[in-house]
């Protein structure tokens, strides 16, 4: 891997108080909320706590009052704009067209921007989004050091003398991905043919946790994509999508990764650019929002945008053509947030499920409802996230579903740690696992009756 250094510059000096800069949101944008309450009931934090001020439409009036010089950008403003989960949902009810996503994280701008955080959250922050995602070897160190730790059975001490429930980390730990053997990140630059013709040639992002915890996951992807007549690249140089700086208000950091992600896709061409993960796909979408539209890199961004697909989007389109055997399962699909919301696919990744022989798809109640995983929420907000995980487990194991399936890593990392949680025993896979899964089956009876 040859990425040694960030390109990233020191984040900016802080701004006075209140709305301002290029994050600051358009009035046109508040005035699209009409305040009508058809997103109440579909916000997760409102259903749990039935409190305005913890809804879409209280979000909204408090940003408006912010801006206005009404409100004080302090404490109570940043708790309930903390407290959002960014999923979205709010935005397929609403019949007004809000774009929520975009306000709450330009609030969340304001925020990084204007508002003192504790010393450790400020500390924590800057570890996280300026110092760790952004380099791929720090990444690399860290998962090092998270695998020794679970494996070596110090996890499992940890665990069994209350020394987590002590410190206040039990729920967190529960939690914490698994880091896999190999890492992902030894296939940056590598290039893999398309099995018999080649119908197309594409670039999967490859991310930056998903690198060292769902490695697996990127295989898969591989090799159903290939199966189906598709080369893939792997680019070398690209970095951290910056969804979860750009979920967090560090605007800075995302628009600098953006960059170096624009020249690292942008400098071949591809028939299209592939992610396995609803969150990065959601934000790389839209990197067009990160930029002024007399910044060269925006122009970038929407060429960039034309070409980028979800891989359940990029496979329905494409057409399965690699022979899929029988898999005699019941499954039920929970949608990704930033898949059904962000971007607007819910069809898709049901189609490819219905597509193997024998998997039978039966749909479970509140299916896009938030699993509580949202990005870094769980380990910000774990208590509300666990409350979300098991309102969504309860949904899951009462339809009797063998395996639950998900277009999402963070929606895996969650919905895993929920069947160890409620005990329900069920599998939870990627559709595109469960595709390799049908893949491999049917190359296996191939190879057999040879």
């Amino acid at each position: 891997m040859s990425q040694t250094t960030s390109p990233l510059e020191p984040p900016p000096a802080p701004r006075p108080s209140g709305f301002h800069g290029p994050d600051r949101p358009r009035d046109v944008d508040y005035l699209h909320c009409v305040h009508c309450g058809l997103c109440l009931n579909h916000c997760p934090t409102y259903r749990l706590w039935g409190l305005e001020a913890d809804s879409p439409r209280g979000r909204i009036r408090q940003m408006v009052l912010v801006d206005e010089g009404r409100l004080a950008l302090g404490d109570s403003f940043v708790r309930h704009i903390d407290q959002c989960l960014d999923c979205r949902a709010c935005e397929t009810a609403c019949p007004s067209g809000v774009v929520y996503g975009k306000l709450v994280e330009a609030a969340r701008a304001q925020i990084e921007q204007n508002y003192r955080r504790p010393y450790s959250s400020r500390i924590a922050r800057s570890l996280l989004y300026r110092h760790l995602l952004p380099f791929p070897r720090r990444i690399a160190v860290l998962a090092r050091l998270a695998r020794f730790y679970q494996r070596s059975g110090l996890q499992s001490l940890a665990r069994e003398s209350g020394l987590l429930r002590l410190l206040g980390l039990a729920d967190r730990d529960k939690l914490m991905p698994p880091v896999e053997n190999e890492f992902f990140f030894s296939r940056l630059g590598q290039t893999f043919a398309a099995q018999g013709r080649r119908r197309a040639r594409v670039a999967l992002f490859a991310g930056c946790i998903s690198q060292v915890s769902f490695a697996s996951l990127h295989e898969a992807t591989i090799r159903v994509l290939t199966a189906n007549g598709c080369e893939v690249v792997v680019p070398e140089g690209q970095l951290c999508c910056g969804a979860l700086a750009a979920h967090a208000g560090v605007r800075d950091i995302a628009r600098r990764l953006a960059r170096v992600n624009l020249d690292a896709f942008l400098r071949e061409n591809f028939d299209a650019v592939i992610t396995n993960a609803a969150g990065c796909g959601s934000t790389l979408k839209e990197y067009d929002q990160l930029f002024p539209s007399d910044d060269p890199a925006h122009e970038k961004a929407l060429q960039f945008r034309r070409k980028m697909r979800d891989v359940t989007e990029f496979l329905d389109e494409l057409g399965l053509i690699a022979p899929l055997r029988e898999l005699r399962m019941r499954v039920t699909y929970q949608d990704s947030c930033h898949l059904a919301h962000g971007q607007k696919i819910r069809e898709a990744p049901r189609r490819l499920i219905r597509a193997i022989p024998g998997v039978e798809l039966t749909e479970m109640r509140l299916s896009d409802n938030c699993c509580g995983s949202a990005g870094v929420y769980n380990v910000t907000q774990t208590e509300t996230s666990l409350q979300l995980l098991a309102e969504k487990m309860h949904c899951a194991k009462e339809i009797g579903a063998e395996a639950i399936v998900t277009a999402n890593p963070g929606c895996l990392l969650q919905m895993r740690a929920g069947t160890e949680i409620h005990k329900t025993g069920q599998q939870v896979l990627h559709v595109v696992e469960l595709l390799d899964r049908a893949i491999d089956a049917a190359s296996a009876s191939a190879t057999s009756r040879q």
